[in-house]
């Protein structure tokens, strides 16, 4: 039993190094034939080959997240985030601080002033992206976060976390094209209403005007 066992192992092991040579060779270059610093392996690929890490590169799938990052529009510069800390309240471990901006008076303001996320034990669940009402909260890419010291170099401020909206969607190609038809398809629906809005206006100014008139008729 213990033989077949031992047996078995050494198969499946002689296997898959067939496997690693033959898929190789059926792929003309081969994938070791030349110098690539992002290498996309695809699921159906077979094998086992190295990836000479960090010359070499996996490309990662687009639902691939790690910790979150803040959003601004790339071309107005306005951040996405209006510290309404929902984020906060949805986060399992706690990990996300918020100070909310304040004007001369001490009115809040709809944006944050302070911004802090604990990466060390954010687990990278995705509720904070998920509940933003905003689309402020998108979760990373970025993976390297080796650091010497825990505190404070894991504690990632507003200004380690924000980045344009065109970064956002270079790691999220369908998604942002997406949402991209979702605004689109909003802002068509607003300009319909407030069509409708005006249309509606205009002919209710325009009975109040008739009706003006012939009551002025009606008085002569």
């Amino acid at each position: 039993m213990v033989g077949k066992g031992i047996l078995r192992g050494l198969t499946t092991t002689a296997r898959h190094l067939l496997e690693t040579y033959l898929d190789d060779v059926k792929k003309i270059p081969s994938r070791y034939a030349y110098d690539r610093h992002f290498i996309k392996q695809p699921l159906e690929e077979k094998g086992i080959f190295t990836i000479q890490y960090p010359e070499e590169r996996r490309v990662l799938p687009e639902r691939f997240r790690y910790v979150p990052m803040l959003l601004y529009d790339a071309d107005t510069g306005e951040d996405r985030c209006t510290a309404c800390g929902i984020c906060a309240k949805v986060c399992p471990t706690q990990c996300i601080w918020i100070v909310r901006e304040e004007d001369k008076t001490g009115k809040p303001l709809p944006r944050s002033q302070e911004f802090y996320i604990d990466i060390s034990i954010c687990m990278g669940c995705g509720f904070c992206a998920e509940f933003c009402p905003f689309d402020s909260i998108k979760m990373n890419h970025d993976y390297e976060i080796a650091v010497y010291n825990r505190y404070p170099d894991l504690v990632l401020s507003k200004d380690d976390l924000v980045v344009p909206t065109t970064y956002y969607a270079q790691l999220y190609p369908e998604a942002w094209a997406a949402e991209e038809r979702a605004r689109e398809e909003e802002r068509k629906r607003k300009a319909a209403r407030e069509k409708a809005l005006a249309a509606k206006r205009a002919a209710k100014a325009k009975a109040a005007a008739k009706k003006k008139d012939e009551q002025k008729d009606a008085g002569k």
